[in-house]
């Protein structure tokens, strides 16, 4: 539902071509859009001189044009509904909306998202009507307080900023131009700020900022004393900002919790506009760095419309949330599986949920289960060879549960059991879930999820 071209055009007899084209704007991905969906019956937009001697033919506004046509002016070609064929270099355009008022000719070509060949009943034409609305809208601005020529000229020197805002990209969004000029100048008298052409739109409404953090815990945990374990925390912090104004400035803080561990790699979005060099600084890789900025850590930023990342990172956590002791012992068909998790201390024992997940490999889907749990239950998807052990949303007092069972496997089928290069014969993994939601600020949502 958008248009190709739009016209506006003055009506003078005696001039060569019997009109002027006041304006003009045309929409090339929405004329891209049209190649592709009309396919061999595409037919492009033509240029104004060719448009404006056409449309003027088949409106029968032509001063030398008197003689009867009988593709135009036969009874069977009584236009009833403002939309005209224009014939253009042998071919015809259509649709083109187009009516005459107070002199003026307004036009536009509507995007048909389909083939022009059969033509389709123009009420599955969505495009037209939008046409018509924004036409309207264009008159209706025009003709509101209209008084001199000067007057007109200088609305129609405003036309182009507008349409910029009430018909981004071909695509009508406000048919009332009228208002969108009132809130432009009123935007100019508060902060003289140009709306950037990546942003197609603004916002209304309640203002408000969603923050989500999402963690991730990558673990290798070996059981041996001769062998250190090691972890490490990816995060990525996730915003969606719905604020009033075209170019909003925001600034949004994080701080760590008590004790919290410093965040590292720090890489931001393209709309952070400042940062503190103590911030990206920071990083993990050299083992020998001690520039560890503790926070908080601010982002001034000019948020985009839709969501996105504002910044990625990483953390060395002192110790891995879930400390696990992961063993598999292969029988021919079977396997015998045992599994303990225990909660560290200082982790607070309450989640949204908490599950483990244990996939296998290279095996055929799994035919029998039997299994002993001291907490949760257990859950087996078959096809997918995996089994999800459901702990809920607490750990027990003691902090500690296990897992032992022995598995079955059938057959083999290679296209449709996982696969993996790494987890062959009694190589494999274990990966805990949990996660959390808090309220920070306006909105603020937390998400952890631990990978042992």
């Amino acid at each position: 539902m958008a248009q190709r071209a739009v016209w506006l055009i003055s009506h003078e007899s005696g001039t060569p071509l019997g009109g002027i084209v006041k304006f003009s704007r045309r929409y090339p991905t929405v004329e891209k859009r049209a190649k592709v969906f009309n396919g061999a019956s595409y037919v492009p937009v033509p240029e104004d001189g060719p448009f404006l001697k056409a449309l003027l033919f088949e409106l029968r506004l032509l001063d030398d044009e008197k003689d009867f046509l009988e593709s135009r002016d036969s009874c069977s070609h009584i236009n009833k509904t403002s939309i005209y064929g224009v014939p253009v270099g042998g071919e015809e355009l259509w649709p083109v909306v187009a009516f005459l008022k107070n002199g003026m000719i307004y036009a536009c070509v509507p995007l048909v998202e389909q083939t022009l060949s059969p033509r389709p009943p123009l009420i599955s034409i969505s495009g037209i009507s939008q046409g018509f609305e924004l036409l309207f809208g264009v008159q209706d601005f025009l003709s509101s307080g209209q008084k001199t020529d000067s007057e007109l000229n200088t609305k129609l020197s405003q036309l182009s900023d507008l349409l910029l805002q009430t018909c981004p990209f071909g695509t009508l969004l406000d048919a009332n131009l009228q208002n969108s000029l009132d809130s432009i100048n009123s935007a100019s008298v508060t902060h003289l700020q140009k709306q950037p052409a990546w942003k197609t739109g603004t916002y209304k409404g309640k203002p408000q900022v969603s923050i989500s953090i999402t963690e991730k815990v990558n673990s290798m945990q070996y059981d041996k004393q001769e062998i250190a374990d090691t972890w490490q925390v990816v995060g990525v912090v996730t915003c969606k900002c719905d604020l009033e104004g075209s170019m909003p400035n925001v600034t949004i803080s994080l701080s760590l919790p008590t004790n919290g561990s410093p965040l590292q790699d720090i890489l931001v979005h393209p709309c952070v506009t400042s940062l503190d060099s103590a911030i990206l600084t920071s990083s993990s890789i050299d083992a020998m760095d001690d520039s560890a900025f503790s926070g908080p850590y601010k982002f001034p930023l000019t948020p985009p419309l839709e969501s996105f990342n504002l910044c990625y990172y990483t953390s060395q956590v002192p110790v891995p949330p879930i400390l696990g002791f992961y063993q598999v012992k292969e029988e021919e068909v079977q396997l015998k599986i045992t599994v303990n998790l225990k909660l560290h201390e200082s982790v607070k024992n309450s989640f949204e949920f908490c599950e483990a997940h244990i996939p296998f490999y290279n095996r055929g889907p799994i035919t029998h289960v039997e299994y002993k749990a001291s907490f949760g239950q257990l859950e087996v998807f078959r096809e997918k060879s995996l089994l999800v052990w459901i702990i809920g949303q607490k750990f027990p007092k003691s902090m500690e549960i296990s897992l032992s069972g022995t598995i079955t496997f059938g057959a083999k089928n290679h296209e449709k059991q996982p696969f993996d290069q790494i987890c062959i014969g009694g190589t494999a993994y274990l990966k805990s879930k949990e996660e959390r939601q808090e309220m920070r600020e306006i909105f603020r949502k937390r998400r952890r999820k631990k990978k042992v």
